[in-house]
């Protein structure tokens, strides 16, 4: 048997038993990432000013040391710019956004680490998908890290969270999902059907965008972009934005200016949605079958997401709305992850 044909587990119950695990996985990830929106928009991610990885488990107990917390807080610029004359009721509010996000971060570790070791004990992990399963566990252990080190950068001279670090943590959470996803999918649905090798060369060009579109909503979360210019489709009196292209050098208008980021943000999702369309259009003639019912499931999740997007802005980023429209996103690539793997065909399992 050739490597690219080499099932990926020695028998079809262990094969489930690893695809149920990652697929929980993979759904810890999703919410973890919805925790972390919703955390950003509630401008709650700096409340929590050291990092603890063991003794952080417990919450302030007593007033004493929530008053201890809370004068922590005082001490960084967000406080003293942006929440000077918080009470201690308020402070908790948003000190418990991101104890729930770090508690989250923590029992993820516990989800992926413990079936993780009791799997490999007992030698049910094959021998081809170990090497992508330790990844997984290292871009893990890398993702806390960098979270802190996107922490950090708020607590001396600014009152918010890098915006770039803000996206590289994005970034490695989408890496870490897909690649979980992925082999869910793989153990789950060994068997997708013949490849369409021209769908999959589409449908890897739009991840590419949908990645890049998320990316670029990490900006304009990150810049606050989302509280200005609630209006769709025109910007102002126009389609961009006067203040494009204010900053120089040109290119840090897409990092660093808020209403270039949002327009950039508007602009790229335009293109995701008519990609989509044009795509769903085409293959929706040429596919059947699992990859037919995942192709619509991207048309459909693409409709889904740019109306909640609209919708997010003209209601000036409301978090439950603004947390399902990070949710929509992460469907959409979902959907579009397993219609590649569909498209890709059997012969593209994970021994490949």
């Amino acid at each position: 048997m050739s490597t690219t044909q080499q099932p990926v587990a020695t028998s079809a119950a262990n094969r489930v038993a690893l695809g149920r695990w990652l697929a929980l996985w993979s759904a810890t990830v999703f919410i973890l990432v919805l925790v972390g929106g919703g955390t950003r928009l509630t401008e709650s991610g700096l409340s929590i000013t050291e990092w603890k990885p063991f003794s952080g488990v417990i919450p302030p107990i007593g007033d004493a040391a929530w008053a201890a917390e809370f004068e922590k807080y005082k001490q960084i610029p967000q406080y003293a710019q942006m929440n000077a004359g918080m009470t201690l009721s308020e402070f908790k509010g948003i000190f418990l956004w991101e104890y729930v996000h770090r508690l989250l971060a923590r029992m993820g570790g516990l989800v992926f680490a413990i079936p993780f070791f009791w799997f490999w004990l007992r030698g049910r992990i094959p021998r081809v998908l170990m090497p992508r399963i330790v990844m997984i566990g290292t871009l893990l252990i890398a993702q806390a890290a960098l979270g802190w080190y996107m922490v950090a950068s708020g607590l001396v001279e600014r009152v918010t969270v890098s915006q770039y670090r803000l996206a590289a943590h994005l970034s490695l959470a989408l890496v870490l999902y897909c690649m979980s996803v992925w082999t869910a999918d793989e153990l789950l649905s060994p068997n997708p059907g013949p490849p369409a090798p021209r769908v999959a060369a589409a449908l890897k060009r739009l991840i590419v965008l949908i990645a890049v579109t998320i990316v670029a909503g990490a900006f304009v979360a990150g810049l606050r972009a989302g509280k200005i210019y609630n209006e769709f489709p025109l910007m102002g009196q126009g389609l961009a934005p006067v203040e494009y292209g204010q900053l120089t050098p040109w290119w840090r208008n897409w990092f660093d200016n808020p209403a270039a980021a949002q327009f950039n943000h508007r602009l790229i999702a335009t293109a995701t949605l008519l990609a989509v369309a044009i795509f769903w259009a085409r293959a929706s003639r040429a596919t059947t079958g699992a990859l037919r019912q995942r192709v619509d499931l991207m048309a459909v999740a693409v409709l889904v997401q740019f109306a909640l997007g609209i919708t997010v802005l003209l209601l000036s980023v409301p978090v439950i709305v603004g947390v399902a429209h990070q949710a929509g996103a992460l469907l959409l690539l979902t959907a579009a992850l397993m219609a590649l793997r569909t498209a890709m065909g059997s012969a593209q399992q994970s021994a490949s």
